[in-house]
């Protein structure tokens, strides 16, 4: 993995991850919010763990341009390599987390949780501050109108697909493992 720091992860959770065994609807709300954190959330289909229904739960994320080394509050990119890529380079990145009952709700089996976070390099004609043109000056005598509006941009032609980012699952996992696992801390003036 490249990495320009050399920090270490601060926890390495296996993806999927195994939780415990939790209501379904306090399990799916960390979830959504937790991603929420991350993403925009497209399309959502909740966990439902009951005696006699099970059925997985999948969030969908929209795509996100790439935070850069300029937007340090954004969690959409991981430090070091990352977020260096996405401020060099147009990256977007999307999420699917997929939830899955580890059981009937009644046997005390827990939660299986999957993320994956996909990355795409942007492809385009040519680069922003080229030199070359699309625009080039005509010498056949052909008449130009310049009132059609052309937008001599780069023309993104798609999007190129470099696979998952896992430091950025790492960070996701992470987070819902410690919202789920750990105790609310006592607030200043809860009594």
């Amino acid at each position: 993995m490249y990495r320009l720091t050399s920090d270490v992860p601060v926890q390495f959770v296996p993806n999927p991850l195994d939780l415990p065994p939790v209501a379904d609807d306090f399990l799916w709300l960390q979830v959504v919010d937790t991603v929420d954190d991350y993403f925009r959330i497209a399309r959502q289909q909740p966990v439902v763990n009951r005696q006699d229904y099970i059925l997985e739960g999948k969030i969908e994320t929209s795509y996100k341009v790439a935070g850069s080394i300029f937007e340090p509050w954004r969690k959409d990119s991981t430090t070091g390599f990352e977020r260096l890529q996405g401020t060099l380079q147009s990256m977007r990145r999307r999420a699917i987390v997929t939830v899955r009952p580890a059981g009937s709700h009644t046997g005390g089996s827990g939660y299986e949780v999957e993320v994956i976070v996909q990355k795409e390099l942007e492809d385009t004609d040519r680069t922003q501050y080229a030199t070359e043109s699309t625009a080039g000056i005509r010498h056949d005598g052909s008449r130009l109108s310049r009132a059609d509006g052309f937008d001599d941009s780069p023309q993104t032609l798609g999007w190129i697909p470099l696979g998952r980012d896992t430091a950025l699952e790492q960070a996701i996992l992470n987070d819902l493992f410690g919202r789920v696992t750990k105790k609310d801390h006592k607030r200043l003036l809860s009594h």
